[in-house]
């Protein structure tokens, strides 16, 4: 099945099942906004609990703030947002259809990457064990030719994109690759211009006194401003991190792929503030750490990769990427930054206050430089989600959609099923769930058939379900079954709580750490 098939039906699957609805949906929708349903804001949740809980309870030099979403409009200037917070963006003449330039031509490179891909994985099934790939890829004459022209794409555009961008030369490699708009199929391309993605609006109850602000695109700034108040009240010695989780907002013109790039998302952010000269050293090992954060849950190394940044920002030294393989191609989850001091020097510089840092080791006070790690809590949840689905043949000749989701983030852990809707079953099924109810998230079901009742909490993702039959009133003992392995065993209703609570709670997740 081709992947954009696979995507579409993780999409359908997540409203299906409560996970993601369009927002405003009633009302036709709000472009690039969506709402989680009741199994997406558990699995949402459990997310945003296990990366808190890695960052504050792993790491005795890290704390936790949560800051407003409006800020000082000055604080933005200092930032660089109001003035260099710009997307290049492309009209399509003829089907009216805007699209990010730069986006466009990063399509074309990986339709280069596809195409070669195709090549190495027709010759495998060829030459099957004999196949040498090094050397094929060196050689065939077909690779040779798609990679001389995908190298020359890449090195193009990323000197456009380091002059400044150079938006002519971005809409001429447009042109000269002729790429054409997916809707219309034309190349009538306009010129490419800069767009701010900054929502901004007015503070204040008159007119006259009003005040123009915005909604924050990043959480990071919201550290920034307060990391000498953290400092000070915690009495922090550098090195040491401030961590937040939060809602962020940037006006996309091009939002696509689902939850993968929204107007309004959630960021779990951290800034590790470390001593002039160490960051780089620090980079390095938080890339280590972030890699094994992701590792832990369990999808299999193949599924990540760094990308290192070829143009850095205006306020680093060192930046890559964590990405993930999404059905749509590999795609950024997470990004690691070595900020440097730019963001505390802009800040002291706008504010006229001196937020220095001092030392009491070296007895001198500086400004520090700072390591940023950076996830989207709606990117993450779509890697999850894409890296769990899966649709099963099984041997009766049934098949099944499934949900493999870490047990430790799955919204519902067990779910409890009276085998019949008699005979004192169903009140034994109730008293379960109220004793386990205060440890996990619990589900109680007893509409259908047990096969029907297995697959709806299959497709949710439930680790476990317990079946209360009529033995259990005699022997006090359950069928417990698993997800993955569909396995069942029995177990004294005693051993629930320990049993499955070893398996499903986050620290099962950071002892992998």
């Amino acid at each position: 099945m081709a992947q954009e098939d696979v995507f579409k039906k993780i999409v359908s699957h997540c409203k299906e099942y409560g996970f993601v609805f369009p927002s405003s949906e009633i009302y036709d929708g709000l472009g690039a906004v969506y709402d989680y349903g009741q199994n997406g804001v558990e699995l949402k949740n459990n997310i945003k609990q296990y990366w808190w809980q890695s960052m504050v309870l792993l790491h005795d030099n890290i704390v936790g703030i949560d800051s407003a979403i409006f800020m000082h409009p000055t604080i933005w200037k200092a930032s660089g947002h109001v003035d260099a917070f710009n997307d290049p963006l492309i009209d399509n003449r003829d089907s009216k259809k805007r699209y990010r330039a730069d986006v466009l031509i990063e399509d074309q490179i990986a339709k280069y990457d596809e195409k070669i891909a195709k090549e190495v994985a027709k010759a495998a099934k060829r030459f099957g064990e004999s196949f040498d790939e090094a050397q094929f890829r060196s050689t065939n004459a077909r690779v040779l030719e798609q990679q001389a022209k995908r190298d020359a794409l890449h090195q193009r555009y990323s000197d456009a994109m380091n002059a400044g961008p150079d938006l002519n030369e971005l809409r001429q490699i447009i042109l000269d690759e002729e790429i054409v708009c997916p809707i219309s199929g034309t190349k009538n391309w306009t010129e490419v211009r800069q767009f701010n993605l900054m929502f901004s609006t007015e503070m204040g109850s008159t007119a006259d006194g009003a005040m123009k602000v915005y909604l924050r695109p990043e959480t990071a700034q919201g550290i920034f401003v307060n990391y000498l108040n953290v400092q000070k009240t915690g009495r922090m010695k550098i090195p040491f991190g401030i961590a937040q989780i939060g809602k962020a907002f940037r006006n996309e013109i091009v939002a696509r792929q689902f939850i993968f790039r929204m107007r309004e998302f959630e960021q779990m952010e951290m800034q590790f503030f470390v001593k002039p000269g160490t960051e780089l050293e620090w980079f390095k090992q938080w890339k280590e750490t972030r890699l094994k954060w992701h590792k832990a849950l369990g999808f299999g190394d193949d599924h990540y990769r760094y990308h290192d940044h070829e143009k850095l920002a205006h306020y680093a030294n060192a930046a890559t990427d964590i990405e993930f393989l999404m059905p749509f191609g590999f795609k950024e989850v997470e990004g690691i930054h070595s900020r440097t001091n730019f963001d505390l020097s802009q800040h002291e510089k706008f504010s006229g206050k001196s937020i220095k840092y001092f030392d009491p080791e070296s007895n001198e006070s500086y400004t520090p430089f700072v390591i940023e790690t950076s996830i989207g809590v709606d990117r993450m949840f779509l890697s999850i989600i894409c890296a769990s689905y899966q649709e099963e043949q099984l041997e009766n000749g049934e098949s099944r959609v499934v949900l493999k989701l870490p047990a430790a983030l799955a919204p519902v852990k067990l779910a409890v099923m009276p085998l019949v809707k008699k005979d004192g079953l169903p009140e034994k099924a109730r008293e379960i769930v109220d004793s386990l109810k205060f440890h996990f998230n619990c589900r109680y079901d007893e509409k259908d058939s047990i096969g029907k009742r297995y697959r709806r909490q299959d497709a949710i993702g439930t680790p476990f379900c317990i079946t209360v039959d009529h033995e259990t009133l005699n022997d006090g003992c359950v069928t417990l079954r698993d997800r993955d392995t569909m396995k069942q065993e029995r177990v004294a209703i005693s051993d629930l709580c320990s049993l499955i609570e070893e398996r499903v709670s986050i620290p099962s997740l950071l002892k992998r750490l």
